[in-house]
């Protein structure tokens, strides 16, 4: 197996013989393996174990073993202690999911601080198989049936074409020392059962499944090249704007492909939705019609579908009002979540425009206030006799709904000075009169 593991990782990973390596090691014999290949090949690396405390003397035991290992094969050994049960509770996800997460951040956490350039983790073969049988008898769309990825980032996984058994066998032929896990014996665990119960039997009807399975794989990754390039050919020619709060895309495109609810689901699924029934329907929706999910909103305006980012939303929400003291304009330049304000004595008056304004110094009352529009707010035109209530100046404007809740104004004393980055108010603008001119930019 040495010899594999040489000539795999030369063509695979040739990067990894001159690079910091941190190896994921939790004592069981994969890892362990891993270790001892990589020690072998004269890798310059460290160990980083878990310890979740999940098996009380056990867990302990998987610890020391581990600092052991490190002494035995003179390498550089991290331990990090969580509390895995109170994580699951306080964040509500399983076990299994709460170990996977606070690994995977201490692992990336580990990698930045001492400048690893890349950590290994031990899944091979089978773990592979059982991954891809976890998912489809969960349901899943054609990346969920890929397999594990060799490289992803900075993690990287050099066992991934090796089996179990050719694992162990080298392992014993070696006569290396491991732990053995007994949760891995329990049948609680979905993972658990196939492998104890389905994986046998799979491999019983055909002794060469391992060998069946990768072409499949291989098969597989090919088809999703040609999904992802027809992916981005239906993205470039749907994409209308897009910036960092949304992406507007033209409802049309989706609607000329054979199977739009496919083309839906690869274009939204990384984005939390779940309910692709509702999506398709938002193509023949009412404008103002959404589908929501925990991180964003797909929002139907006339003949666009906008998706938008909850978490700017919040970000608006927590930064609902910005008060502007005399002492603030004189600075010249205000940070906003609308992007910067720039104030500026003005010698003469030019054009206004969306993005600038010209006002009557005079005239402003402070501090002055930046907020979201409010539903009754009333402002006087530039240019206009009367008033108009911002809602139908926002309708009259056909701005989209993102649009609409993204508007801020800036107002003294309650009134509108600005509509901003749309209209300014007639009752603050430049006159015969005005001996000091304010000049307001949003950039």
């Amino acid at each position: 197996m040495l010899n594999a593991f040489k000539n795999h990782t030369e063509e695979q990973f040739p990067f990894l013989k001159n690079s910091r390596l941190v190896i994921a090691i939790s004592g069981g014999i994969d890892s362990v393996v891993l270790a001892h290949l990589c020690h072998k090949l004269n890798f310059d690396f460290a160990l980083a174990h878990c310890n979740f405390n999940l098996r009380g003397n056990e867990s302990d035991a998987d610890e020391d073993f581990v600092l052991d290992l490190g002494e035995q094969l003179d390498v550089e050994v991290f331990v990090q202690n969580f509390d895995t049960q109170v994580y699951a509770d306080e964040n509500k996800c399983s076990i299994q999911m709460a170990a996977r997460e606070l690994r995977y951040d201490w692992f990336y956490e580990l990698a930045q601080q001492l400048n690893f350039d890349y950590i290994l983790t031990a899944h091979h073969a089978d773990d592979n198989l059982e991954t891809f049988l976890i998912n489809f008898t969960r349901g899943t769309g054609l990346n969920g049936l890929t397999g594990i990825p060799e490289l992803n980032g900075n993690i990287a996984r050099p066992l991934l074409p090796f089996s179990r058994e050719t694992i162990e066998a080298y392992a014993r032929s070696e006569k290396i020392k491991w732990r053995e896990d007994s949760s891995n014996s329990s049948r609680k665990y979905l993972r658990n059962k196939l492998r104890h119960e389905v994986v046998p039997i799979l491999k019983e009807i055909n002794p060469q499944l391992l060998d069946s399975f990768q072409n499949t794989l291989q098969h597989l990754n090919d088809t999703a090249d040609i999904v992802e390039e027809s992916l981005n050919a239906l993205a470039k020619r749907a994409i209308k704007h897009i910036d960092d709060n949304h992406i507007t895309f033209k409802i049309s495109e989706f609607k000329k492909v054979n199977n739009p609810k496919a083309y839906l689901f690869e274009m939204f699924k990384d984005y939390g939705f779940s309910e692709w029934d509702d999506v398709v329907n938002l193509l023949d929706a009412e404008t103002g019609k959404y589908v929501r999910s925990s991180t964003h909103k797909l929002t139907k305006y006339r003949e666009f579908l906008i998706l938008t980012n909850c978490h700017s939303e919040l970000v608006s929400e927590s930064q609902s009002e910005l008060f502007f003291t005399k002492s603030d304009i004189e600075v010249g330049k205000v940070q906003t979540p609308i992007g910067n304000l720039f104030f500026d004595e003005a010698e003469a008056l030019m054009d206004n425009s969306k993005t600038t304004i010209y006002v009557d110094a005079e005239r402003l009352k402070y501090p002055l206030e930046l907020r979201p529009w409010q539903t009754g707010d009333v402002f006087h035109p530039i240019g206009m006799k009367g008033k108009k209530k911002v809602s139908k100046f926002l309708k009259d404007e056909k701005l989209t709904p993102i649009e609409k809740e993204s508007t801020w104004v800036l107002t003294s004393e309650n009134k509108i000075v600005w509509i901003v980055g749309r209209r300014a108010d007639e009752r603050f603008k430049v006159t015969g009169q005005t001996k000091n001119i304010l000049k307001i930019e949003l950039k």
